[in-house]
């Protein structure tokens, strides 16, 4: 028992993604003075998932922080590939994920161990969710920007800040990363968690959440979001909201409004003028409750800032409505033929090079040294001939030590393809560790990059490698990795690594068993399904029915 009488707190660790924002030095710097001690033990590790495109060269302000920072670029893709990419990094049995604009109160430690601890207690509780509170100014009501973060209080299972059990995040393959906007992906991960037999609480902890500075036009920005509503629905059938436990909106309304103005400049185009002047009138008046119903909350005649206010509610008002169906049609359409479950199957392989495709020889540039591994050439043919693409993507540092030029290493390059057969894409990385470049593994550059011009999402991608900088590069990217482990590679990388295989034909069966297995290797590549207990959600096929 811990000295507040708690039973012992599991090991936990803490992931945030960011795209750059000042917010994130401040959260840090709560985390940082809470008092850890018996109570709540430090987190092991803080992963800060670098989400900002991997063209941007400042430095995330994380020095001096006195916990142990890791950080982890991501390549712009998403706060949910981000969080995926932090939390598969990390060994505790907890994960905390913090959103980048949030603070941490005094007390916040305190509650946080009885939370975590009562959840753990649990075996079949699978997050514990923070209470978020939104402070609004007192000397005015608050504006359309500021209600809308302070629906957060009340939004179910949102990641800004929820510890989650990291068993049940292997479970569900994490965040669905085809959501790219902060944005219904916390909602589509709770609901498949508890369609898999956890249930989640929510904690007793408060979490402050600022309002973030905004421009005028973010009101409209956000309604890209009907986009992810659309990929809901195609995953999880017509009840998603109430299975999501996710609000209804306005876009009834949103679309009343469209069709009225559509069916305005019809008429009139058609010479109609009575009718267009009627459809206008709808318009106008739809328009006009909706503009009514997002002032009359906010600031008043009066009121600092009022006049802005209310000229921004008036012609975003116009704009919405628009942008909202757009929106959602875009998305449907996307979706028209369904969506896969979250992971969609493995659609393309990538391979280091040196200790996996070929045996190793340091700093190679010399084509008649090259020896493939044995069955390399027949494993590659298969998944050729299944119409898999595959592609090559290897670190070459001996270039940037003046060792190797560009033009040896694409004679070995040539090599290789002459006897394995050629590649959709060759990524080669030139630099060393101390150029800083985002390609090097295990920088996820050179698997973005091939992913691109093999012309399938990252996600959809499995990297076969020798050492943790390939696994590291692709679990960056959101590939799924395989270690193929060799003499040369660490035991603590075989370890860390999500999924070793003890040869190149297990690595393909375990991610193609349909291409490359037998019927029994099909069969043992299947994972074990033992949810904690009977679904508290319909069942998927049920959603889907």
């Amino acid at each position: 028992m811990t000295p507040s009488g708690l039973a012992s707190v599991p090991a936990w660790s803490v992931v945030v993604p960011t795209i750059g924002r000042p917010s994130l030095r401040a959260l840090l710097d709560t985390l940082a003075v809470q008092p850890f001690g018996a109570a709540l033990p430090a987190p092991q590790e803080v992963v800060v998932c670098d989400d900002r495109p991997l063209s941007a060269t400042e430095p995330l302000d994380v020095n001096d922080v006195p916990l142990p920072v890791r950080v982890v670029r991501v390549g712009g893709r998403g706060p949910a590939a981000a969080r995926n990419a932090g939390w598969r990094r990390v060994g505790t049995p907890w994960v905390l994920f913090l959103d980048d604009d949030v603070l941490l109160p005094g007390g916040w430690a305190d509650a946080f161990a009885a939370d975590l601890t009562g959840a753990d207690a649990e075996p079949d509780v699978a997050a514990t969710q923070g209470r978020l509170r939104v402070p609004l100014p007192t000397h005015r009501r608050p504006t359309d920007w500021e209600r809308s973060t302070a629906g957060l209080q009340d939004a179910r299972w949102a990641t800004a800040d929820m510890a989650y059990r990291r068993a049940a995040l292997a479970r569900v393959d994490g965040f669905d990363e085809r959501f790219p906007r902060a944005y219904r992906e916390d909602a589509d991960l709770a609901l498949r968690v508890r369609q898999a037999g956890w249930r989640l609480r929510v904690g007793d902890r408060v979490t402050t959440h600022p309002v973030r500075p905004a421009d005028d036009r973010v009101s409209v920005r956000v309604q890209a979001g009907a986009r992810d509503d659309a990929l809901l629905r195609a995953v999880h059938g017509p009840r998603w909201r109430d299975l999501a436990e996710t609000g209804r909106g306005r876009f009834p309304w949103h679309v009343a409004t469209v069709a009225a103005a559509t069916a305005g400049a019809a008429a009139l185009l058609a010479g109609r003028p009575r009718a267009a002047a009627g459809a206008g009138a709808a318009w106008a008046a739809l328009t006009a409750d909706l503009v009514r119903i997002r002032v009359a909350p906010g600031p008043q005649l009066g009121d600092d800032g009022w006049r802005d206010e209310w000229l921004r509610m008036a012609w975003t008002s116009v704009v919405l409505p628009f942008a909202a169906v757009r929106h959602r049609v875009a998305g449907t359409l996307a979706r028209r033929g369904g969506a896969p479950a979250w992971r969609p199957a493995v659609r393309a392989v990538l391979f280091d090079r040196d200790g996996t495709l070929v045996h190793d020889v340091p700093y190679n540039g010399d084509p008649s040294q090259v020896r493939p591994v044995a069955g390399a050439r027949e494993l590659l043919d298969t998944l050729r001939a299944a119409g898999v693409p595959v592609g090559l993507v290897s670190n070459q540092s001996g270039i940037g030590r003046g060792l190797l030029t560009r033009t040896q290493v694409d004679a070995v390059n040539a090599r290789v393809a002459e006897l394995l057969g050629p590649f959709g894409t060759v990524q080669v990385c030139p630099h060393t560790d101390d150029d800083g470049c985002t390609c090097r593994k295990p920088a996820p550059g050179m698997v973005l990059a091939a992913a691109r011009d093999l012309g399938v999402a990252s996600w959809e991608c499995a990297v076969v490698g020798d050492i943790g900088a390939d696994v590291d590069a692709a679990l960056a990217a959101g590939a799924r990795p395989v270690l193929v482990p060799t003499p040369a590679t660490l035991p603590a990388e075989v370890e860390a690594a999500p999924e070793v295989a003890p040869d190149l034909r297990a690595a393909l069966v375990a991610v193609l068993p349909d291409v490359v297995g037998t019927p029994a290797d099909r069969l043992s590549s299947q994972p074990a399904d033992a949810p904690p207990h009977e679904p508290e959600v319909g069942t998927e096929a049920e959603v889907a029915a």
